[in-house]
Parts: C-alpha cells; sequence; structure tokens
C-alpha cells in the first residue's frame, strides 16, 4: 500500500492496540517519515515494552527513520531470553531486581517487599519524580499509566495489567521470572528497608506487655526502626506467600 508500513506486534504487546489490529500483520499509513519510536508509540504501545524491533529482516533501534513500505516486527521484552547476540533497544537486564511504583500501586508495593523485593513507593511521587528514579537507580518502573512510560528517557518499565492488588503480584512474579529469586521477610514493608535479627533486651522497652511474655525473637527494619516478630500477621503473610510459591494463578 504506498505510504504506508506493514507492521506486526506479538505476545503482550496485543493488549496495547485494538482488537482488530491484533496479533496480524497490519497496513498503517505514514503521512510523514520519523523514528520508529513516535510510530509505535502513536499506535500506543509504550517503547518500554519493547525488546526487539526488526525492520525488513534487520535489528534496529528505536531512531530508525520509517520508510515508505517497511516490514516491521515488534516483540517484547525478553526476562528469560538471552536475546544480546541481536542488536537491543536497552542495557543489559539487571541481576537484581529493583522497581519503583507509581502512586496508584501502593498494595502492590507493599507484597513485592514482603516478598523481598526492593521497592520504592510514596504516594507524593509525581511523574518526572518517577522517571528520574527509574533512570537513575536502575529501576524498573512500574504503572498502570501507558503515558508515563512513553517518557523518552525511561528505558525500564512495564505496564501493570491487572487490577486486583494479588492479580498483579501474580502478574510481575511470572513477568519478570520472580519465583525463584523471592527472599520473603527480608524488606520492611513500610519503607523498603532490609530487616535483621535484633537482640529482644535491645528493644524491650518499645514492646507491648504481651509482646514481651508471648515473643522472643524479633527483627527490624535497619531504616525506620520498625519492629517485627512472628505473631498472627506473620502466619497471615505466610500464608500468602506460600499460596504465590510458583503459582502464577494465585489470588
Amino acid at each position: 500500500m504506498p505510504g504506508s508500513v506493514q507492521i506486526r506486534f506479538y505476545e503482550e504487546l496485543n493488549d496495547f492496540l485494538p482488537p482488530e489490529q491484533r496479533k496480524i500483520s497490519f497496513h498503517h499509513p505514514v503521512k510523514q517519515p520519523g523514528s520508529i519510536k513516535d510510530m509505535i508509540e502513536a499506535l500506543g504501545v509504550p517503547h518500554t515494552e519493547i525488546d526487539l524491533i526488526l525492520v525488513n529482516g534487520r535489528s534496529v533501534d528505536f531512531n530508525y527513520p520509517v520508510q515508505y513500505g517497511d516490514r516491521i516486527s515488534v516483540y517484547p521484552v525478553f526476562e528469560s531470553l538471552d536475546i544480546t547476540p541481536v542488536t537491543r533497544l536497552r542495557p543489559a537486564p539487571l541481576r537484581t531486581t529493583h522497581f519503583v511504583l507509581d502512586t496508584h500501586l501502593g498494595r502492590l508495593a507493599a507484597y513485592l517487599r514482603l516478598f523481598g523485593f526492593d521497592t520504592l513507593y510514596r504516594n507524593d511521587y509525581d511523574d518526572p519524580t518517577l522517571a528520574d528514579i527509574s533512570v537513575k537507580e536502575h529501576r524498573i518502573l512500574l504503572t498502570r499509566d501507558k503515558q508515563l512510560l512513553m517518557r523518552k528517557q525511561i528505558t525500564r518499565g512495564y505496564y501493570v495489567r491487572a487490577i486486583q492488588p494479588r492479580k498483579q503480584l501474580a502478574e510481575v512474579l511470572t513477568r519478570f521470572d520472580l519465583h525463584r529469586t523471592q527472599r520473603p521477610f527480608t524488606r520492611c514493608m513500610h519503607c523498603n528497608g532490609e530487616i535483621e535479627p535484633v537482640a529482644k533486651e535491645d528493644i524491650e522497652p518499645r514492646l507491648l506487655p504481651r509482646t514481651k511474655i508471648w515473643y522472643s525473637e524479633f527483627w527490624q527494619c535497619t531504616q525506620c526502626h520498625k519492629i517485627y516478630w512472628k505473631g498472627s500477621h506473620y502466619l497471615r503473610m505466610q500464608q500468602l506467600i506460600t499460596a504465590f510459591s510458583g503459582n502464577s494463578d494465585a489470588g
């Protein structure tokens, strides 16, 4: 078709497309040739979701100038597959997964911290702050705002599809292949600091009378100094962790 390209999106990238464009190769009109990044995002797909673009069978980066008649294939981020022999569109994947979450994902942030993942979250982070943290600290930005992921400086980001927090947790654990790297009860659910064992006598003045009587083992956040012990809250959280261990459908 004159003045157009032929393009196909693969796997979960189809979530961003209207039904008639999903899982097929379709023609897209190009009024004025520009970068392939701009064209893809104009179709509604954030660049942070993309790890490989092939044009006429050749790997290209986001600055590639689209040409009339191009045949384009767009693939999602490969989290569990090494494609370093092929030109990638972003820095190499992080060996340790670090997150920063937008203001709408507070419960998911608490769950990720419970599972031991370094997760920054504050309900007053605005979009520029989130983008800045993601870039400077090499954190994966989790959000339900597609426009936020389209900011040019962001290279690591993911659009969370699920609405319900436990389903969001299952989605993120599966998407980033995190089931085997969980370290439950090693991070503070309140501030994200690391938790370490603490002697009872060192914190005894801060304990409630019944807690002093019934419990002897304690842990403390190295950052905000919140105290943890294996009470009824611990048992409920342990049940949640067990339910999600290796199970992407939990919740």
